[in-house]
Order: structure tokens, then sequence, then C-alpha cells
């Protein structure tokens, strides 16, 4: 997976070179333009952005709360989407638990709460009964729950993923792409900033992603 490429890559750097914001982002070097565009979920002037994550992955955890400050910064201007990638295929327990609470109206109130209990509390949400457990200690009614997780739709959804990571050309996370054609991601903007702060890395992945959705928006 690409996270774990850029981990190992940015460990293995000895000599850090100067960070350069990117203010005019390139096509094969910031950011690719997919050379076949995915339909968009949006109308009128709004600009699809769809965020690929996984909860497991340190670097979509990371990157989490400077990407909700993002959103937040680009109000109407975008719609978006995430997509859970299907880390074991088209059953992965993961995106299983994404797509419930999804379809439930709780990533309100759950997203943030699952990354934490991945990556400060320790729990392992890798296999379907831990999941149903834990959210059950968390607030969610355990029979919605499981009745929403096997619902028609949701197992719909899910059989779909693998296909969808396919059609946007996604090998790894986070990836995020914009009007369904131009896709960038913390591994790709290293290419060009070079920096072994992660946190600068994020913000120059998050103004490429500024440039980006203005530029797809120019052409609505």
């Amino acid at each position: 997976m690409r996270s774990l490429r850029f981990a190992l890559l940015a460990a293995s750097l000895v000599v850090s070179t100067a960070f350069a914001s990117p203010t005019d982002p390139k096509s094969g070097v910031e950011y690719v333009t997919l050379a076949q565009p995915q339909p968009v979920q949006t109308v009128g002037k709004k600009v699809e952005v769809v965020e690929f994550f996984m909860y497991h992955c340190p670097h979509c955890n990371a990157l989490e709360p400077a990407f909700e400050q993002w959103v937040k910064k680009q109000g109407d201007k975008i719609t978006l989407r995430r997509v859970h990638l299907p880390f074991t295929g088209a059953s992965d327990p993961e995106a299983h638990l994404y797509l419930t609470l999804e379809a439930m109206g709780r990533l309100g109130d759950m997203h943030a709460k699952v990354f934490k209990a991945v990556h400060v509390d320790r729990v392992r949400l890798n296999q379907d009964q831990a999941i149903i457990d834990w959210v059950s200690k968390n607030g969610v009614d355990r029979a919605k729950f499981l009745e929403t997780w096997n619902s028609f739709g949701v197992m719909t959804k899910l059989r779909r993923l693998p296909q969808i990571v396919n059609d946007y050309k996604v090998d790894g996370v986070p990836t995020v792409v914009v009007d369904g054609k131009y896709q960038t991601s913390p591994a790709i903007v290293y290419n060009s900033v070079k920096t072994q702060d992660e946190g600068q890395l994020f913000q120059a992945t998050l103004q490429v992603m500024d440039a980006l959705v203005a530029k797809a928006a120019q052409s609505k």
C-alpha cells in the first residue's frame, strides 16, 4: 500500500530538504489526472471531493483533524464523500463498519470515536464480532446496528467497494479525488515538497486540494 511506502520513504531520508509549499500544482507532479474521469454525485456548481481512507491507517488518523478543518473551510463549495478502502477485500470489517454508521446517520458522532478507539485506545476493530461488541458499548443500539449491518443496501455497497477503488485507480490511503478526475495524496505531494515533517506535508496536500477545487469550480 502507498501509505506504507510513504512511511518507509520518509523514515529512510537522512538529509532534510527545504520545505516548499506548492502554489501552482501541476498534473503529474502534485496530482494525477485520471485517464477515465468518474461520474460525480453533485448538482449545480458544487465540486465533489472523495476521500479514500482506512480507520487503521496512521496517516489517515493524523490527517483527519486538518482534513475536517479543510472541509469546514470549503463550506458550500464542495460535497464530501468518504470511501473506506476495503483492505481485506469485499467483506472488509472496517469498511463494513463505516458503511453501517453512514447508513444509520451516525458518522457525525461516531467517526472520530472509531479513529480514537483504534489509534489511542488500541482497540482492534478488525473482526466483525469485535466491531459489534464495541459499538454496543459506545452508544449505538445493538439491534439497530445489526439490522443495518446486514441490510441489503449496506451489503450491496460493501461488495461494490473493490470496483470503486479500481475505477478511481487508488492504490493507497489517504487519497483524495476532486471532481472525479484529479487525484492527490500526501504520497504524491511528497515527490514535490520532500519534507520529513508530516504536518507540513499534510498542509501542502491541503493547499493542492484548494487549487484543485478552484480549478474544478472554474469549469462548472
